[in-house]
């Protein structure tokens, strides 16, 4: 793992005030995807059922010993396998949406994968609210794909054209759609098969040399 943070390192002068990561060395071990998923699990669970109150109890006093068991290993961003764990669904990290990368190009980045129970909003259909993190997510994927600097979002608009169901295979296709000087134009569509649920564009800055 590379982490420079001098500016006068041409390299890091693209990536403005960021630090330069590498990938988790073998995504975090052989383990930490079952412990994501695990976790995804619970996630998912935490919103759904309706135990009797010796389960919740049970459940909390688990989950706070699991809590103590974590808790002196946590490390400084960039040193933990969660976001770095780049053959992992979502990175490995819970904050991602579960996805697969199944296409990746400079012109072009395709994802595979499904909004689970935890990403309900209701009546079956996924929370309006996490489609944007889905789309900027991959969009600052397709700008590191596209070779352009490190850049923070200016601005994100979303079309929901139709309901986004739960527990089904959804694809998403993004790419630039051109460039100005520091600013970086890109569009996504969300799939199921050939039904458009949503469509979005952004606009990408580049950042300066010093700027978060």
């Amino acid at each position: 793992m590379e982490n420079r943070s001098h500016e006068s390192d041409g390299d890091y002068r693209r990536h403005g005030g960021f630090p330069v990561f590498g990938p988790a060395e073998d995504d975090g071990g052989p383990d930490w995807g079952r412990f994501v998923e695990a976790m995804r699990r619970l996630q998912d669970l935490a919103v759904s059922v309706a135990p009797p109150y010796d389960v919740i109890r049970e459940a909390a006093d688990r989950a706070e010993s699991l809590a103590e068991l974590l808790a002196p290993h946590q490390v400084p961003e960039g040193h933990s396998p969660a976001n770095r764990s780049v053959r992992l669904p979502g990175r490995g990290s819970l904050l991602m949406l579960p996805w697969t990368i199944t296409g990746y190009s400079p012109e072009r980045i395709v994802a595979a994968g499904v909004f689970r129970r935890y990403h309900l909003g209701g009546n079956g259909a996924a929370h309006g609210g996490v489609l944007p993190l889905l789309f900027d997510d991959m969009f600052g994927m397709m700008v590191h794909a596209a070779g352009r600097p490190i850049s923070r979002t200016a601005y994100l608009h979303i079309n929901y054209r139709n309901v986004t169901p739960l527990d089904t295979e959804l694809t998403l296709e993004v790419g630039v759609d051109r460039v100005e000087g520091r600013k970086t134009f890109v569009t996504g569509r969300l799939l199921h098969g050939e039904t458009l649920l949503a469509d979005a564009e952004a606009l990408m800055v580049q950042l300066l040399p010093g700027q978060p």
